[in-house]
């Protein structure tokens, strides 16, 4: 895999660093060792560090004099072999309901694949899913792996709302709309899981880095499970990613 990377200025505020134009985790791994190290010098004042499925975006504290001098120095901190303590990966356990009440687009899905409900559902479930970056909205994981069984074009008209907790299809990839929001991607299950608590010391739980695994469960066990996730005794099940 091409791990290449080149360089681009966004005003004199912003250094755009962007690999090869495709999803893949060899990728992902490499933009997020290059983010610790960033994040462990002093010479480059940042105030925020932006991960895409390709990109890091540097948004810098002050404009920049000479953007060769500050790309060389990128450079040179890629390269160095300082070590770096890395942040823990899980995988993480996601129930989803599945049932129709909350899958409302998962008939016509299964129409225009000329499948089953049920087979669609089985494809979903069967994958572990990396998360690549947070973005969108606060929250919303953009996950890699979807079965490509499961590619489908994001629906023509969005809806005005999406419930929060929504699962959906969107293109190649699946996700979890954190709040209640505009969405146009086809929806087919929903979770009772938080992604985003404003008022947590991390609003979001998972990182990029990290894997979903989705376990279905019924609209009864969503009901149970909704109450207990209210009243904070839900302990979503997570495995240390070596």
């Amino acid at each position: 895999m091409d791990k290449r990377i080149t360089y681009k200025p966004f005003g004199n505020k912003a250094i755009l660093i962007e690999w090869s134009a495709v999803i893949n985790t060899a990728i992902l791994y490499d933009i997020l060792d290059f983010k610790l190290k960033i994040e462990h010098q002093k010479e480059i004042e940042f105030y925020d560090l932006v991960v895409g499925y390709n990109s890091l975006t540097i948004k810098l504290k002050r404009p920049f004099n000479d953007f060769k001098v500050i790309v060389k120095y990128l450079e040179f901190i890629n390269t160095s072999t300082v070590n770096i303590v890395k942040k823990d990966n899980f995988l993480w356990e996601i129930p989803v309901c599945y049932d129709p009440t909350f899958g409302i687009d998962l008939e016509d899905i299964a129409l225009r694949k000329k499948t089953t409900i049920d087979n669609i559902i089985t494809l979903h479930i069967k994958k572990t899913y990396t998360v690549f970056f947070i973005g969108f909205l606060p929250g919303f994981l953009y996950l890699g792996g979807l079965d490509e069984c499961l590619f489908v074009n994001r629906k023509p008209t969005p809806r005005l709302n999406v419930d929060k907790g929504a699962v959906a299809i969107g293109g190649k990839q699946t996700g979890i709309y954190p709040i209640n929001s505009p969405g146009g991607w086809n929806i087919i299950g929903k979770t009772p899981i938080s992604f985003f608590n404003a008022k947590a010391d991390k609003p979001c739980f998972v990182s990029a880095g990290d894997q979903i695994k989705f376990k279905p469960i019924s609209i009864d066990e969503f009901a149970l499970l909704e109450i207990e996730v209210e009243e904070n005794l839900y302990q979503i099940s997570k495995t240390l990613l070596e």
